[in-house]
């Protein structure tokens, strides 16, 4: 597999190589010690998600709080979606920027979402499929959300997505500067620490 450092620090796309025949194809979709190599760390997983997602349906922007928020690898085994990874991190060189990747069942690409960073995607297909592996189960009070259609973070959602469809907890999010003025964004310092921490147990 190929592996790359996106714009924003601590994100990686994933692009697996896939071995077709007349049955089908076969892929290696994550391996721990390649990820390993690029991150420094391995990602201990704890939990496994799905959702299926009409087309034009957001989910994110999402984060959780540093430490230990949750690290996560994402791919689409169905379907596609866009998905977006936006840096939060107060006093990040990158702060409030996002890159994207586009998700698939044809490329089968994935992306490794470090903590303390934002996650988003929007469906492009209907039954748009995506699974995560986390490194952290689910813990409703560190878990946090910020509007995908905040002007200063500025998401840009393809026409493929057709007419947007979001959950009342993401259209009642608070705006980026809301969520800093709040105190609800972790810092570029406590979360590089936090990764520190992670490669010194390896």
């Amino acid at each position: 597999m190929q592996i790359r450092e996106l714009s924003i620090p601590d994100s990686f796309e994933i692009t697996p190589k896939q071995f077709g025949d007349d049955r089908g194809v076969f892929l290696e979709w994550y391996r721990f010690d390649k990820l390993e190599e690029k991150v420094g760390h391995r990602l201990d997983l704890a939990q496994a998600n799905t959702s299926v997602s009409k087309r034009g349906s957001v989910r994110g922007i999402h984060f959780a709080d540093v430490p230990p928020s949750q690290a996560k690898y994402v791919t689409a085994v169905h379907g596609a979606v866009l998905d977006y990874i936006i840096d939060i991190r107060v006093g990040s060189p990158t702060y409030g920027q996002w890159d994207s990747v586009l998700l698939d069942d044809a490329d089968r690409r994935a992306v490794y979402i470090a903590e303390g960073l934002g996650h988003c995607f929007v469906a492009l297909t209907d039954n748009a499929t995506v699974s995560y592996l986390v490194n952290s189960t689910f813990s409703p009070g560190r878990e946090h959300g910020i509007s995908p259609l905040d002007e200063e973070v500025g998401l840009v959602f393809p026409p493929e997505a057709g007419e947007l469809l979001l959950s009342p907890k993401d259209t009642d999010a608070p705006t980026l500067a809301a969520a800093a003025a709040a105190g609800l964004l972790p810092t570029w310092d406590a979360a590089r620490a936090y990764y520190a921490t992670l490669n010194d147990r390896n």
